[in-house]
C-alpha cells in the first residue's frame, strides 16, 4: 500500500494511492461510515496500518467508489508526511564511497549515528534553505525507515516485523560546519529545512528485497552518486536491531540508513533522491545569504 500526505482545504490529510490518483482518507470514511485516522502519523501509531490494509485487499465493489473519490496527481500538492515523529536517527558514512567523498575512514565497529529535529522537516518540492551560517551546504538521498511498533532489543532476524515500511529521504548538512570540529555535527545536521521525506510512504510489502534497491542522489537531472542498498555497510536488519539495543523505538519513529554520496547545494539547484522504481523525492534550493543581499 502506498500513503501520501496531501494538502486540502487548509489541511494536511493522508491519501491513499490509487491507480485514479490519491483517495483521502476523510472521503474513505465519509463515504464507506469508517472512522480511521486520518493523518498518517496517527495511522501508525494508533496501529492501523494492517485493518486499512486488509479492507483494501477484502472490501468488494469498492474499487470504482475510490476511483470516483480520488483526487489526479496534477492536482495534488505533498506535504510532509507527518511533523512532528518522537525521533529521527541518521547514519553517517554508511557507504565506503561517501566516506571516502568527507576524507573520512568508514566506521566498522558501529554506526556514526546522530539525531535530527523534527523542526527540520520539509516535504516534497519545499525549500531547503542554505543557512547564513554555512558556505558549504550538502544534500544527499537516504532510504528512510519508519517504525510501526514499540520495541527494544530487537533481534536482527525480527527486523522487518518492527517497521511499519519506508520512504525517500533527502538529508542535509552544513559541511563546512562539520569540518571545523567534528563534534558539531548535531548543529551541522539540524538547521531548518535539512530533512525532506516523502512523498510516498510505502509499507513493507511492496519491496520484495531491500538489498536490490538502488539509491540514486540527483542534482539537475544528473546522477551524483549510486550505490544498492546490499553495499551498506551495516545492514537494514543491523541498524533497525542497534538502535533498539541503545532507547526504546516507538511508532512514528525513523531511522536513516545512509548514502551513497551527498553533493554541494547552490541557489537554484534542484536534488532528488530517486531509489529503485519508487516516485522520487525532489526539492528546491535558495541561499538565504543571496537573499539577505537581494533584500
Amino acid at each position: 500500500m502506498k500513503i501520501a500526505t496531501i494538502k486540502l482545504d487548509g489541511q494536511e490529510t493522508a491519501c491513499i494511492k490509487s491507480e485514479g490518483g490519491f483517495v483521502p482518507v476523510s472521503r474513505i470514511n465519509q463515504r464507506f461510515q469508517l472512522d480511521w485516522p486520518e493523518d498518517l502519523f496517527r495511522i501508525i501509531v494508533e496501529g492501523k496500518l494492517d485493518q486499512i490494509q486488509s479492507w483494501f485487499d477484502e472490501a468488494d465493489d469498492v474499487s470504482t467508489a475510490l476511483e470516483e473519490l480520488a483526487l489526479p496527481e496534477d492536482q495534488v500538492h505533498f506535504a510532509p508526511l507527518y511533523r512532528h515523529p518522537r525521533k529521527i536517527w541518521g547514519i553517517g558514512l554508511n557507504y565506503l564511497e561517501h566516506a571516502q567523498d568527507l576524507s573520512e575512514r568508514t566506521p566498522t565497529s558501529e554506526p556514526a549515528s546522530f539525531m535530527k529535529p523534527d523542526t527540520s522537516i520539509i516535504g516534497f518540492d519545499d525549500l531547503i534553505e542554505i543557512p547564513l551560517l554555512s558556505e558549504r551546504t550538502t544534500g544527499e538521498a537516504e532510504l528512510g525507515l519508519i517504525f510501526g511498533k514499540k520495541c527494544r532489543d530487537v533481534p536482527r532476524q525480527d527486523w522487518e516485523s518492527v517497521l511499519a515500511g519506508f520512504t525517500l529521504i533527502l538529508d542535509m548538512t552544513a559541511e563546512d560546519i562539520l569540518k571545523r570540529n567534528p563534534r558539531n555535527l548535531t548543529q551541522a545536521k539540524s538547521f531548518d529545512t535539512f530533512f525532506s521525506f516523502g512523498p510516498i510512504f510505502y509499507t513493507m510489502d511492496e519491496v520484495e528485497n531491500f538489498l536490490d534497491l538502488q539509491v540514486k542522489t540527483v542534482l539537475n537531472g544528473k546522477v551524483i552518486a549510486e550505490n544498492s542498498a546490499a553495499e551498506m555497510t551495516f545492514p537494514l536488519d543491523f541498524l533497525v536491531s542497534y538502535h533498539s539495543r541503545i532507547m526504546t523505538l516507538l511508532p512514528g519513529d525513523i531511522i536513516l540508513t545512509g548514502t551513497p554520496g551527498a553533493v554541494k547545494l547552490s541557489q537554484g539547484d534542484r536534488i532528488e533522491c530517486q531509489i529503485s522504481e519508487f516516485q522520487p523525492l525532489i526539492n528546491q534550493v535558495i541561499d538565504l545569504k543571496l537573499d539577505q543581499e537581494g533584500g
